[in-house]
């Protein structure tokens, strides 16, 4: 992509109306566009960056047995009322509207009703269990709060995956299948070192959900973590039961502000016996089937990552979700012969052949814009073609997060990038 293609610019001024971190970086550095309180669109580079998360997770999702399918927002209410969730008394974060008809309809803030009514059509004997179905799908909620930026949304993309087992043994092999996929989604999102399993309660379901917590000054929760077990304890259940459960002392924990990532809650047969999703087994005998229910927020990652891979410059997003690994900038007089383009021209097409994602600052404004933009981005990479490059037969190349340049050899340059030569 070139820079003189997108429609959107960046912004010296911090949006007056955004106290978080992650928006205000986000909105300056045209990924994002504020809608209203809670409420953002993903501009072509934020697009791209949310794009590259949901495909980790993705991934990860697939590689344990997942199906995905994309359903739609529209409930009807039913099957809400079936569970007793339609109440707003119960769920008091419903968006709800009404049909031309006057039908009354909602928005989904999750989707485990109408989900496993749907499998009603597909389950109808052990042979058609496990199943692992889940999407990427927006959820609206009502929130209250939403000054986090895009950490907190009325409108955001979540995962959502829902198990459907025989019984608890089945489901507990998944359980922790889906607990190690999710170790491994932080991980490669540059988290891992700092998101901790944390427990947290059950609520009718179960003794405990689980949380994925990552520490971070911002965090609206508390937990006690246990660094050398590299696990945590939501404060809402910190108890001495749960300490007993998991043999630690509290000497042994810290206390730590967190985001919450990612959860994943045992739900046993209450919506299957609700919505009469059984099964038969290979006795004979009719059993309800037993469910789980896990959630990883795609645009709330993508909040927390701008959060904490940030410095006094802009954005530092890691290579595995940044929109492009380079940004080639040329620095060439109008007097120029156009070597200099010619030069980043070629660069780039031999870039974009190798399947490098490629920004190309092909402006024709003072350099410092161009490198003031470069670190606002937070690309990983400034690739640099000037005369004086061109004259040494060098390239110049500077790592987002390195306090000098280099200058390289092209080959060297492909080595540095991954490409071989």
């Amino acid at each position: 992509m070139r820079v003189s293609e997108l429609f959107t610019k960046t912004s010296k001024n911090v949006p007056a109306d955004e106290t978080s971190r992650n928006a205000q970086l986000l909105i300056q550095a045209g990924y994002i566009y504020k809608e209203m309180a809670g409420v953002y669109t993903f501009l072509p580079l934020g697009k791209k960056v949310l794009d590259n998360i949901v495909q980790i997770i993705r991934e990860e999702m697939d590689g344990v047995g997942g199906n995905e399918l994309s359903m739609t927002a529209l409930q009807q209410k039913d099957v809400w009322e079936a569970s007793g969730r339609w109440d707003d008394k119960v769920i008091d974060v419903w968006f709800k509207t009404k049909l031309a008809s006057g039908t009354e309809l909602g928005l989904a803030p999750t989707h485990e009703e109408p989900l496993t009514a749907l499998m009603k059509t597909f389950i109808s004997s052990y042979k058609d269990l496990p199943v692992y179905p889940y999407q990427f799908q927006t959820k609206f909620r009502n929130e209250l709060r939403s000054k986090s930026g895009l950490m907190r949304g009325r409108e955001f993309l979540m995962k959502d995956l829902y198990s459907f087992s025989k019984d608890i043994g089945e489901h507990n092999e998944f359980y922790d299948k889906i607990s190690a996929a999710y170790d491994r989604v932080y991980a490669r999102l540059g988290i891992g070192d700092i998101t901790y399993k944390t427990f947290a309660s059950g609520g009718s379901f179960s003794k405990y959900s689980h949380e994925f917590q990552t520490l971070s000054p911002v965090g609206e929760d508390t937990v006690y973590v246990h660094e050398a077990k590299k696990l945590a304890i939501n404060e809402e259940v910190y108890t001495d039961e749960v300490l007993t459960d998991l043999g630690i002392t509290k000497g042994e924990l810290v206390e730590k502000k967190a985001v919450e990532v990612g959860n994943i809650f045992t739900l046993g047969t209450k919506f299957s016996d609700t919505l009469d999703l059984k099964y038969t087994g290979e006795d004979g005998s009719e059993k309800s089937v037993f469910m789980g229910s896990y959630g990883i927020g795609p645009s709330r990652l993508m909040g927390l990552l701008a959060e904490h891979f940030a410095d006094e410059k802009g954005l530092v997003w890691p290579e595995a979700v940044a929109p492009a690994k380079v940004y080639l900038a040329t620095i060439e007089k109008p007097s120029e012969d156009g070597k200099v383009s010619d030069i980043a021209n070629n660069i780039y097409e031999e870039l974009t052949r190798a399947n490098i994602g490629v920004l190309y600052d092909d402006r024709g404004v003072r350099p410092g814009e161009k490198f003031a933009d470069a670190d606002l981005l937070g690309i990983p990479y400034r690739v640099v073609i000037s005369d004086k490059t061109v004259a040494s037969d060098r390239i110049e190349v500077k790592a987002r997060t390195a306090q000098e340049a280099e200058y390289l050899t092209r080959q060297e340059l492909m080595q540095k990038l991954g490409i071989p030569t």
